[in-house]
């Protein structure tokens, strides 16, 4: 192995030493704790530590980098006390995640350091948001971000690239090809010849090199990060390496042929930095050991001390709290201007002022910047706004969703238009497991609005119709809203943006442009977790939200003898179950009316919990009135009679007649 130390005087080069020699000597401590029972897992990186450790050194301080799991140089070098890290590995209540999440699945503002989830690539996405938001602030600032060579094959990896090439975002995208995913080789992996060559078709430089030589990977980094802070754009670096543990420790490393283990253990980072340096005069035996003995003696001490840190405490009220940001909205309430507007127009109006209210407001959606989005709702505002805070992006909804989770950890607000609501499966992983846990295990927020335009009855069929609201109501973390009137469409995404809480936002495109009504002007809130009870009766109530409103105030308009109360959630999560159970008190009777299908529809939940709590004040079953067990068909015949509507009529006479 070459080192070439570029002009690096003694001091640097012994600081080098002790930064790649002490991340090995905690990794053989975690071994003998792991032999002793102490521990019961571990993800080694011995063999791997020369990219950990040189690329973070060439990274500045505040500069965020995005590791996985086995990059503990990355932590080490930025200095995290290892008893703080010991606690996190421990699942101590002094970790970073009080013992909510495993190894280095956390991240830590102070350190600048964002962990992964265990699906591995969706951090790639977060790191072209925290990239975006120092390019909009004008920062020259680098973002690093770690995958596997595994990593690779998932759909993130793609995404997260070629968004980065298109908007020419300043990430270093960094390989670690280690040979092996768990078990599997890269043979069995991908087809090409060197993963560096992806790099050609995003339009990218591509560079590999050495994974074991610090000095090469430090210099590389340190180029490119200086070159990228000023021009900005994103670099794909493979770095070749070897995995001499297994996947886990409890994986083994029996499917690896024995002849790899003794070629790439001629190339230890640490063994032949260190005889570099001894040639180079700048270490010698006596030294070496005096530096190992202080390392080691610390290391016992930190390990021992988290050993002995206090376990958490289970409290159900904690725990509960601390899925979402902390959190006291300001309600402003509405001016006594009005003006008549339909459901499409209230919600640009909402966008528009949450534009000026928040300067550091993104917004991201396919076709939303000249075009104005398919339903035209951002029509002219590139040219109020511009277009790097109104952005086009490629039809990658996973990417888009882990940029707005990005922009979010960097100062910045986002708001994420899936162009149908049928589209965000695509997203799914990044919202239920990145946005929704995101607060709950490192106390990050993730300030991203996810806006959902939903429903039926334009006959779009199948994949442009769903009514998929419960996919994100069962999900803890998330808030849902559900406007059903302009005012509330524009009042509630007002709120959205306001929170610091991911907040699902479902927009019905029936309702765009066949509704109308009045608006109050200017800048105003409603409330999340609020329902509004639109009408008081006596012999049944409907609970609904959405288009179900507009269907339930149609039916008791036809049936001015029956004597109704009618509730619109307006908020789906949290839901107002204070309101919920007068409406019961008041009737007795209860249709829960929603166009989503009925098996496992938000409906059940509410179904569930009137008959839980309210039971006393029942006269009657509680009723579901939804949509047919089925996907949505795009025949208008067939569509009617798939809808709840249909069954409205039918379900009323059913408990009035109980």
């Amino acid at each position: 192995m070459q080192f070439d130390r570029k002009g690096k005087d003694n001091a640097q080069l012994l600081a080098f030493y002790k930064a790649i020699l002490y991340p090995r000597m905690v990794e053989e401590k975690m071994l003998i704790l792991l032999r002793q029972g102490r521990i019961g897992k571990w993800f080694s990186g011995i063999g791997q530590e020369a990219i950990a450790v040189g690329s973070t050194l060439a990274m500045q301080n505040d500069e965020y980098i995005l590791p996985m799991h086995r990059n503990l140089g990355v932590f080490t070098s930025r200095h995290i006390p290892l008893k703080k890290l010991m606690a996190q590995w421990q699942g101590k209540i002094s970790g970073f995640t009080k013992g909510r999440d495993r190894s280095f699945h956390f991240g830590t503002q102070d350190y600048k350091i964002i962990g992964m989830i265990s699906h591995l690539g969706p951090q790639m996405a977060l790191a072209d948001g925290i990239a975006l938001a120092d390019i909009i602030a004008k920062q020259p600032k680098a973002t690093l971000v770690f995958t596997g060579e595994g990593a690779t094959s998932e759909g993130d990896f793609h995404e997260a690239i070629n968004v980065a090439s298109v908007w020419n975002l300043p990430v270093i995208f960094l390989i670690e090809n280690n040979g092996y995913g768990l078990s599997t080789p890269i043979n069995e992996q991908f087809n090409c010849k060197h993963l560096v060559d992806r790099a050609i078709g995003y339009g990218i430089e591509g560079i590999q090199l050495d994974g074991n030589n610090l000095l090469e990977v430090y210099d590389t980094i340190d180029r490119v990060a200086q070159d990228i802070r000023t021009n900005p754009r994103p670099v794909l670096i493979e770095c070749l390496t070897f995995r001499m543990r297994g996947h886990e420790e409890a994986s083994g490393t029996k499917y690896v042929p024995p002849h790899l283990f003794d070629e790439w253990a001629i190339k230890d980072p640490v063994k032949n930095f260190e005889a570099y340096l001894v040639e180079q005069g700048i270490l010698n035996e006596e030294l070496i050991g005096t530096i190992k003995s202080e390392f080691k003696a610390s290391i016992e001490a930190e390990v021992e001390e988290a050993f002995n840190e206090a376990e958490p405490t289970a409290n159900e009220w904690a725990e509960e709290v601390d899925m979402y940001a902390p959190y006291q909205p300001e309600e402003i309430a509405p001016g006594t201007a009005q003006s008549e507007k339909r459901y499409l127009d209230a919600i640009s109006d909402g966008l528009r002022e949450s534009m000026q209210k928040h300067p550091n407001l993104v917004i991201m959606g396919q076709d939303i910047a000249e075009y104005g989005g398919a339903f035209k709702i951002t029509e002219g505002f590139v040219a109020t706004f511009g277009k790097a805070r109104v952005r086009n992006t490629p039809i990658c909804e996973s990417a888009i969703v882990g940029a707005g989770l990005g922009l979010s950890i960097n100062g910045y607000k986002a708001v994420v238009e899936m162009q149908f609501a049928d589209f965000v499966s695509c997203g799914f992983n990044q919202i239920v497991n990145n946005l929704a846990k995101t607060h709950y295990r490192w106390g990050e927020k993730a300030d991203v609005v996810v806006r959902m335009p939903t429903g039926a009855g334009t006959g779009a069929g199948p994949f442009h119709s769903q009514s998929n609201e419960a996919w994100f109501t069962k999900t803890p973390g998330l808030k849902v809203v559900y406007p059903a009137f302009p005012h509330d469409a524009k009042g509630l995404l007002i709120s959205a943006v306001n929170d610091p809480n991911p907040v699902i936002y479902f927009e019905h495109k029936y309702l765009y442009r066949s509704l109308s009504g009045l608006v109050p002007d200017g800048y105003y809130t409603t409330e999340i977790g609020k329902a509004h009870v639109l009408k008081q009766g006596n012999q049944l109530s409907i609970i609904t939200y959405g288009l179900g409103v507009h269907w339930a105030l149609e039916y008791l308009e036809k049936h001015p003898e029956i004597s109704a109360t009618l509730v619109d959630l307006v908020s789906l999560q949290p839901w107002d179950r204070e309101t919920v159970t007068e409406a019961v008190k008041a009737t007795g009777r209860v249709i829960i009316l929603h166009e989503d299908t009925l098996t496992n529809g938000f409906g059940a939940e509410l179904s569930a919990w009137i008959a839980e709590h309210c039971f006393e004040y029942l006269d009657a079953p509680v009723m579901r009135c939804a949509s047919l067990d089925t996907a949505i068909p795009m025949s208008k015949v067939l569509e009617e009679d798939f809808l709840a509507k249909k069954r409205l009529g039918e379900a009323v006479e059913r408990i009035l007649a109980y």
